[in-house]
């Protein structure tokens, strides 16, 4: 119960500090942009829409998702040769894979649902998830 209480303080106090720097009042991040466009242009920096930027980031972390589950792929296929007979070895390699197996199709599934949405948003992203 106290545990409860303490995450609903918790909340209530994020949700005070966030209204009070001002991150939801459309004109601070209008003042803000505006001071930070001059530093933009000198760095050399081009801004480039909200979308195209969560869509680079979701496609970066799909990517090691599923560079992960690659791996899982091979260390239960290593665990499978190694196994020298053993049958709950050559199982539990055998779970690994099919669970590996299904975790890369959620990332493509995942992947693919990512890429139509972003691709498809009115006034935003019409390119590719990953950007240049």
């Amino acid at each position: 119960m106290l545990k409860k209480i303490l995450l609903i303080i918790l909340f209530f106090s994020f949700a005070h500090a966030v209204d009070a720097a001002g991150l939801l009042n459309p004109e601070v991040h209008t003042e803000q942009y505006t001071q930070t466009e001059g530093l933009r242009e000198k760095a050399g920096f081009e801004s480039a829409p909200i979308e195209t930027v969560v869509a680079g980031i979701i496609s970066v972390f799909l990517g090691l998702l599923g560079i992960i589950f690659v791996i899982l792929i091979i260390v239960a296929g290593f665990n499978w040769m190694t196994a020298a007979g053993d049958e709950a070895k050559i199982e539990k390699a055998k779970k690994l894979i099919s669970r590996a197996i299904i975790g890369l199709i959620i990332i493509v599934a995942a992947y693919a649902i990512t890429k139509f949405v972003f691709t498809n948003l009115p006034g935003g992203g019409g390119g590719p998830v990953v950007g240049p």
